[in-house]
């Protein structure tokens, strides 16, 4: 299908970006954290993917878990995250910034974007987008910022779900930014949701498990919440890329 111009695949470990790249991804969102929606990737991390990346790599910008409603010490945590995006060599940058009301905080949109456009660096403004109050108002301000595209579900729980939503964002942008589809996107429904809603770009994670291979397992011992399986590693799966690739064809 020719109207998806990109696919993206988001990862969280360094074995993930082989998976992606072999299945056909042609970005990458680099994060850390993905079960909680992705937060920013370490220094070496970014470095590592800058390193061995055939195709562009694009950070995760993301202080914490939660909201979007940031401090000012935040936002100079995301300064700093930039800046190390930049000295490693990536394309780009992924963040978001709202108000208390679920709009778009343009003074530190603003200064996050103006800082990271200097650098050179592209930019993708995260689903904080469908956290906002009015999404036609919240388009044209990421507009304005100058960023080259918007993550969204269309402000559903899936972007299945938000097909009408992200129908009518891509007929309100009219290119003049991309409308990038995410959130439960998969073989079996990205051919019809690409039809339905003319999105330009796909991103997904393609997630499965594999065990450890370590040869003794402490089960008794938790790194972190007790029902996660430190024993079964979150990685990107390169046959649901090839599947979706396959279902746009």
């Amino acid at each position: 299908m020719n109207v998806v111009t990109h696919l993206e695949v988001c990862i969280d470990n360094i074995e993930s970006l082989h998976y992606a790249i072999a299945g056909g991804a042609t970005r990458i969102e680099l994060c850390s954290s993905l079960a909680l929606g992705g937060l920013t990737p370490s220094y070496g991390f970014m470095q590592q993917a800058a390193k061995l990346s055939t195709i562009p790599v694009y950070a995760m910008i993301r202080p914490r878990q939660g909201d979007f409603f940031y401090c000012e010490e935040e936002i100079e945590m995301m300064r700093w995250d930039i800046e190390a995006a930049h000295q490693s060599g990536l394309d780009g940058v992924v963040l978001g910034v709202l108000t208390q009301e679920g709009g778009i905080h343009m003074p530190f949109a603003t200064a996050l974007c103006e800082f990271a456009q200097e650098l050179g660096l592209g930019i993708t403004f995260h689903r904080a987008f469908d956290q906002c109050r009015n999404a036609q108002l919240a388009l044209e301000e990421v507009i304005s910022l100058g960023c080259e595209r918007i993550l969204t579900s269309g402000l559903a729980p899936s972007a299945p779900a938000g097909q009408k939503v992200l129908k009518s964002l891509v007929e309100q942008a009219q290119g003049r930014i991309a409308i990038m589809a995410g959130a439960g996107v998969n073989a079996s429904n990205v051919r019809a949701l690409v039809e339905d809603t003319q999105v330009p770009e796909i991103h997904l994670s393609g997630k499965t498990t594999r065990p450890s291979k370590m040869n003794f397992v402490a089960e008794q011992s938790k790194m972190g919440a007790t029902d996660v399986d430190d024993f079964l590693i979150p990685i990107t799966s390169t046959q649901a890329i090839t599947d979706v690739v396959a279902a746009l064809k």
